[in-house]
């Protein structure tokens, strides 16, 4: 409506515009005519005029024209007045007098174009006045909305509406309230354990023993601080948009990466299919290189797991979930065997044992060592062949150590004893084959011992018997079972002696003959125990088991300072343990029988502590180790229901965990299957 009207008015002023013209046009014709005659009367009068004042003044005193000189000069208005008067009407009006008309006519007219002009303006300013005072309104209403709402949340001490962590909501709770909650959930989701599958083998993951942390304080600060810590204006933005859109806060996960990777490693190990690497050893009793062909296989894919096990703990808690993470894994193929390498590291020359007194050093007799590369190469490359028989060629020496006598080891410099069931007849025969390869073992100064390679494959053939070993958390019968134990006794005489430890793991499980952290586990191929002789003269091991007791000692030359040795072990944390449940048809369907017990997982640190003359030299950090909670299992019926009640199925104790010793001399007791985190083939 307004555009019409407004349009309208245009119009009108375009036709007064068109008017006013072609009067100006009329009045400029008449103007003209009217011009010349008043031209020649103007000029007529005005002769007249200043004939008769000059007249006049001449006619005057000189006092008198001075007088008249001093008067003021008459404006043109004036003079047109005088000249125009009402008594000349009858003559023409001049040419101004006319112009002023026309002039006052244009001036109407134009007036009344401006009058419209000026409603159509002035329309304009109602507009924005309207608009000025709305905004100022509404600035008004928001100024005393935001400060009623800001007294309102200013005696609110809680977490604003909408607000949650991590999918959990706190709307409303107190910083400690919300605190208690969020702990709860997550206090669970670290109690349970990250479930793992690969084919048919299961394993876990405890989120405490790689020492998951969720830094919920920082969490709830940030939902307290949410709406309270910018300026009003600030605040009240934030609180309105938290109860619209609502504000999920993030929780900041942290591992032990360490401690991970060596969980990761310890599982990738028990893998089935795992790659097999080429290997060696000497049968010194038939004087033959034994070199294994390594298989094709795969390795546990450790960064993609680690990414995994994260990515879990990152997500937000969900109640009864049961999620199981498949174990990623990669193709491998074992490095090609290298002969030439081997006889580098085989070949000896014969050297006779002999010992100097003035410096006293002690020599051991070395046996001459070698082989045809040649014809171990022909031998190499036979087809379908897992494993490669290589004669060698031995050269005994004159003297040995044995025939120079205790002078040449005069002293023991340390000795260590544990326990095992001498009832266990195969398991004892283990020992015994274990012993008798390390005893008379000499170790050269700057040497480096293998524990693996000492004893060599444990087989059949090399007269090892089934023992109880631990195999995918469950007590069952391997080649070798117990050998372990004499590598654990190992290597707390090494340390007693004052000797380097260069290669060593911890077992699964605590081992019932010796506390945690004090143990040492090998596997054939894949884990080994190793040391290097660290002092000036060589050092000679003795093995032996006898009536219950295994004992290995050190022997040599003391020299000048030779330091007590002490150690203490702390439990960083406890992991409780799960419970299996597997079907067995050979009992009533609803009836349970416990086939294992279950045993609590460890963190541990161990220090190791030296003195000298009862006075402390050096404590440090020995180990730090990790023990994984072994599964209680229990058997679940699944067959016919039977009147007579079953027999009892035996239980197989979990093992104990002794107390740390801190003599020379341990002996702890119960002794049970040897603990060991060996692959599902081949357990030790």
């Amino acid at each position: 409506m307004k555009e019409k009207e407004e349009l309208k008015e245009k119009k009108d002023v375009e036709k007064k515009e068109k008017a006013v013209k072609k009067e100006e046009k009329t009045s400029k014709k008449e103007t003209k005519k009217n011009t010349k005659k008043e031209e020649k009367a103007t000029t007529k009068k005005t002769e007249n005029k200043s004939k008769e004042e000059n007249k006049k003044k001449s006619d005057l005193p000189k006092s008198k024209k001075k007088e008249s000189k001093k008067e003021p000069k008459k404006t043109k208005e004036q003079i047109k007045e005088e000249l125009f008067s009402p008594a000349e009407e009858e003559k023409p009006k001049p040419k101004e007098k006319e112009e002023t008309k026309q002039e006052s006519k244009f001036k109407q007219v134009k007036k009344v174009e401006t009058k419209d002009y000026d409603k159509y303006e002035k329309e304009e300013p109602k507009d924005i006045k309207s608009k000025v005072l709305i905004g100022v309104a509404l600035v008004a209403i928001i100024l005393i909305f935001s400060s009623m709402f800001a007294i309102i949340n200013l005696g609110n001490k809680n977490i604003l509406d909408g607000i949650s962590v991590k999918g959990i909501d706190i709307s409303g709770l107190s910083k400690e309230d919300a605190t208690t909650k969020v702990n709860a959930v997550y206090e669970k989701r670290l109690a349970e354990e990250i479930k793992l599958k690969y084919q048919d083998y299961e394993t876990t993951i405890d989120s405490s023993v790689i020492e998951a942390h969720y830094d919920i304080e920082k969490a709830i600060n940030e939902a307290q601080e949410t709406g309270r810590k910018g300026n009003i204006f600030i605040n009240n933005f934030e609180i309105l948009k938290t109860m619209i859109f609502k504000k999920d806060i993030n929780i900041d996960m942290t591992l032990n990466e360490d401690m991970a990777n060596q969980t990761i490693e310890d599982i990738g190990s028990k893998l089935p299919g795992i790659v097999v690497e080429s290997s060696y050893y000497i049968e010194e009793d038939d004087d033959e290189l034994i070199v294994g062909k390594g298989k094709d296989g795969i390795g546990i894919d450790k960064e993609k797991l680690l990414n995994q096990v994260k990515d879990y703990l990152n997500e937000p808690v969900k109640e009864n979930e049961q999620k199981e993470m498949e174990i990623p894994v990669l193709d491998k193929t074992p490095e090609p065997i290298d002969i030439e390498k081997i006889h580098s590291e085989v070949y000896k020359e014969v050297q006779d044992a002999y010992y100097t007194k003035d410096p006293f050093e002690i020599h051991p007799e070395v046996e001459g060592v070698d082989f045809d590369v040649e014809k171990a190469k022909e031998i190499l490359a036979e087809e379908g062949k897992e494993e490669y028989i290589i004669p060698l060629i031995i050269t005994k020496p004159k003297v040995t150590l044995d025939q120079i006598g205790t002078k040449a080891f005069p002293d023991r410099l340390a000795t260590f004893t544990t326990k095992y069931d001498a009832s266990n007849t195969d398991r004892t025969t283990n020992l015994r084959l274990a012993c008798q390869k390390l005893n008379g073992k000499v170790v050269l100064p700057g040497d480096t011992f293998s524990y693996n390679k000492t004893l060599g494959e444990r087989t059949v053939a090399a007269g090892y018997r089934n023992g109880k070993i631990y195999e995918n958390g469950e007590v069952v019968d391997g080649i070798g079972g117990g050998i372990c134990q004499i590598s654990s006794t190992l290597y707390n005489t090494v340390l007693m002696a004052n000797l380097d430890v260069v290669e060593r793991r911890n077992h699964q499980f605590v081992p019932s003959y010796l506390p945690a952290g004090r143990d040492a586990t090998v596997v054939y191929g894949a884990t080994d125990f190793k040391f290097k002789n660290t002092r000036k003269y060589p050092v000679r091991i003795t093995a032996s088991v006898s009536n219950g007791i295994a004992t290995v000692s050190m022997y040599g030359i003391k020299e000048e300072e030779e330091y007590t040795i002490s150690f203490s072990t702390r439990t960083i944390s406890t992991v409780p343990p799960s419970t299996k449940y597997q079907d067995d048809p050979s009992l009533p369907a609803g009836q349970e029988k416990v086939k294992q017990n279950g045993a609590n997982g460890l963190v541990t640190e161990t220090y190791i502590t030296k003195s000298l003359n009862g006075k402390v030299v050096s404590s440090k950090l020995l180990s730090r180790d990790t023990y994984s909670a072994m599964q209680k299992i229990i058997l679940r019926g699944t067959g016919a229901a039977s009147a007579t009640p079953a027999a009892p199925a035996e239980q197989t104790p979990a093992p104990t965990t002794p107390s740390a010793p801190s003599t020379e001399t341990e002996k702890p007791t119960d002794p049970d299957p040897d603990p060991d985190p060996a692959t599902n083939t081949t357990t030790e």
